[in-house]
C-alpha cells in the first residue's frame, strides 16, 4: 500500500507500482470523473456524491461492472478524476487490467484485483492528464506497433432500421437500393443466426452465408457481421451441450450474463480449451464465408467474476480471449469490440464502441428518471457517454455509434439528430442504419455529404468543439437526471421490481416484436 499527500503532488506526472494506492485530498473536489466497466456503462463528470443503483438489477451483469455496483463509495474501472474548484484536475489510472479507482471521503484510491501493478498519476490540466495517460497506457498495452490503425470506414449496418427482423430477400433489396452511397462497409447485424451461441445461419437466409457475403462484395463493399461469441441463451444447442463450458460461481451455479432476447444469458469460459479451440474455429469460419469486417458484441461475458478453468485474473482472461480471437480472424480483418470492458481491448482491436446504443428515441422518463439507467439505450445516453470517452482516440478507432438522418421512423428533432452526427465528426467514425426507402430526397443528400465531409475539428471545452466555422456545444446533452424522491422514488423501486420479473420482461419483447412488425411492413 502507498499513501500520498495532495501537497505532495506536483503539476508533473508520476508512475508508481503498488498493489494499492491512496492519495489524500487538501480540499473537497467540485466534480469526479467516473469511468465505468464497459462500453455501455456510464462515463461522466459528476458532481462526488453516490448516484441511485440503476434498475433493473436483472442488466446488471450486461450493463456495470456487477462486482462493484452495490457500493456507497464512487468507483471507477481502471481510472478515476477529481476536478477542483480552479479547474485543474487530479487523475489516477491503472496501467494494467483487473484495477478499479474509488473516492472515499478525501481520498482518492486505486485498487488492485490482481497482483501489484503500476499506477498513474497526473495534476493539472485536463487534457494534458489525459493526454499523458493515454501515452503510458499506449506503452504498456500495444508496445510492439499494436495501435497501427487501419482506415476508418464508413457502414452502413442492419440493427437500427430493421433491429433482429431481418432476412435474405430483404437485405438484398436494401443493398441494391443503397446504390452509389459512399459506404465503405455493409454489416449485417443480430437476426441472421440460428441461435446466440449456434452462430450458424437459420431458415431466413437459404442461401448461406457465404451467398450474403457475396452479396455485399458485389457491390464494391467489404461484408461486415455481427456475432456475440461469448454468451449463449439457455436455448440454445451450444449451453445444451456444452454445459461444462459455461462460467459457474463458487457454488457451482451458472453465472448470469445478464437477460436479453426473452432468456437468461450465459457466459462461456475463454479459459477452458475446448471454449478456445470452438472460438478459433468460428472466426475463421466466419472468415471463410467472405466477412471481413466483424463486430463482436456482449464481450463483458469474457471477464465476468467466476471459477475458470485456468485460475487467472478475469480481466487478464477476457484479454487473452481477445488475442486469440484476434489471432485467428487474422490481421486483415476490421474488428470493433462492443460490450467490451474498455482497459482489456486496447491494442487487441482496431476501434472500440464508447457508449451505449442509439435509440429513435432522445430518452424516456421510466429509464432516465424512474430506473435512472443511464446504460440503456437512448440518444442521450450514448451522446453524453460517448463525449467522455474521446480520450481513446489517440489509441484506436472510437465507434460512437449510428447517427440518424430519416424521420418516418424517428423521433428525433432535428437538433438532436444533428448532435449525433457531429458527434461521428468528432470521433471519426461514421455509420447509420438509415433505409433509402424511409428517407426523403433531402434526407438523401444529407446522409451522402455527411459520408463525403471531412471537417477539421478542435475541441475548446469539455463539451464544446469547433467543427469547421461552426461552434457546437453538447453541455445540454451530458447532465445526469435528477434523482426520484418521495412518492416517485417508491413508484420507481416498485417498477425496478417489476423489471426483474421474467414474464414482464418477455411481455414487453412480445411489444416490442409487435412493433417491429408494423415497423417493417412500412417498407
Amino acid at each position: 500500500m502507498s499513501f500520498i499527500k495532495f501537497s505532495e503532488i506536483q503539476k508533473t506526472s508520476q508512475i508508481i507500482k503498488t498493489n494499492n494506492i491512496e492519495i489524500e485530498l487538501s480540499s473537497k473536489p467540485v466534480k469526479y470523473y467516473r469511468h465505468g466497466w464497459q462500453s455501455w456503462s456510464l462515463a461522466a463528470w459528476t458532481d462526488p456524491s453516490p448516484l441511485p443503483v440503476q434498475m433493473p438489477a436483472i442488466f446488471h451483469p450486461l450493463q456495470v461492472d456487477a462486482q462493484h455496483v452495490h457500493k456507497k463509495y464512487l468507483n471507477g474501472s481502471w481510472l478515476g478524476a477529481v476536478e477542483f474548484a480552479d479547474g485543474d484536475i487530479l487523475l489516477l489510472g491503472a496501467l494494467a487490467t483487473d484495477t478499479n479507482v474509488f473516492l472515499i471521503e478525501n481520498q482518492l484510491s486505486g485498487r488492485s484485483e490482481a497482483d501489484e501493478t503500476e499506477w498513474f498519476i497526473a495534476y493539472g490540466q485536463e487534457n494534458v492528464c489525459f493526454e499523458e495517460y493515454v501515452e503510458e497506457l499506449g506503452n504498456r498495452l500495444a508496445p510492439h506497433g499494436e495501435l497501427k490503425k487501419n482506415n476508418s470506414p464508413r457502414v452502413w449496418c442492419s440493427w437500427y432500421s430493421l433491429y433482429h427482423a431481418i432476412d435474405e430477400p430483404i437485405l438484398h433489396r436494401i443493398f441494391d437500393d443503397l446504390g452509389d452511397l459512399p459506404f465503405d462497409v455493409l454489416q449485417v447485424d443480430d437476426g441472421w443466426q440460428m441461435d446466440i451461441g449456434d452462430w450458424e445461419p437459420n431458415q431466413k437466409f437459404p442461401s448461406g452465408m457465404n451467398a450474403l457475403a457475396e452479396k455485399i462484395k458485389s457491390t464494391g463493399r467489404r461484408a461486415g457481421l455481427w456475432l456475440a461469441p461469448l454468451i449463449a441463451t439457455k436455448s440454445s444447442r451450444l449451453f445444451r451441450g456444452h454445459a461444462d463450458w459455461f462460467l459457474r460461481d463458487e457454488h457451482g451455479r451458472f453465472v448470469s450474463a445478464g437477460f436479453n432476447w426473452g432468456e437468461p444469458l450465459y457466459a462461456l469460459d475463454s479459459t477452458h480449451p475446448d471454449v478456445t479451440l470452438w472460438l478459433v474455429a468460428l472466426m475463421k469460419q466466419v472468415r471463410v464465408w467472405g466477412f471481413d469486417y466483424l463486430k463482436l458484441d456482449f464481450l463483458y461475458a469474457g471477464a465476468l467474476k467466476g471459477k475458470r478453468y485456468k485460475d487467472m485474473p478475469r480481466e487478464a482472461a477476457y484479454r487473452e480471449c481477445l488475442r486469440v480471437m484476434r489471432a485467428a480472424m487474422g490481421a486483415d480483418a476490421f474488428f470493433l469490440t462492443c460490450g467490451t470492458p474498455i482497459l482489456p481491448a486496447i491494442g487487441l482491436c482496431d476501434a472500440i464502441r464508447i457508449g451505449p446504443d442509439v435509440s429513435h428515441k432522445w430518452e424516456k422518463y421510466r429509464d432516465a428518471i424512474l430506473l435512472y439507467n443511464p446504460t440503456i439505450p437512448g440518444t442521450r445516453n450514448a451522446i453524453r457517454t460517448s463525449l467522455n470517452r474521446l480520450w481513446l482516440k489517440p489509441l484506436l478507432h472510437i465507434d460512437p455509434d449510428v447517427a440518424y438522418f430519416e424521420s418516418k421512423e424517428n423521433s428525433l428533432i432535428q437538433e438532436q439528430k444533428s448532435l449525433l452526427q457531429d458527434l461521428a465528426y468528432i470521433c471519426d467514425f461514421k455509420a447509420t442504419s438509415d433505409l433509402p426507402q424511409w428517407m426523403t430526397n433531402d434526407e438523401l443528400n444529407q446522409l451522402r455529404s455527411f459520408l463525403n465531409t471531412n471537417p477539421k475539428v478542435k475541441q475548446t471545452g469539455r463539451y464544446i468543439f469547433q467543427i469547421d466555422d461552426r461552434t457546437v456545444d453538447f453541455t445540454s446533452a451530458t447532465s445526469m437526471p435528477e434523482i426520484p424522491k418521495g412518492l416517485i422514488a417508491l413508484w420507481a423501486g416498485f417498477l425496478g421490481w417489476l423489471g426483474d420479473r421474467h414474464f414482464v420482461l418477455r411481455v414487453f419483447k412480445m411489444l416490442d416484436d409487435n412493433a417491429l412488425r408494423k415497423r417493417r411492413a412500412s417498407l
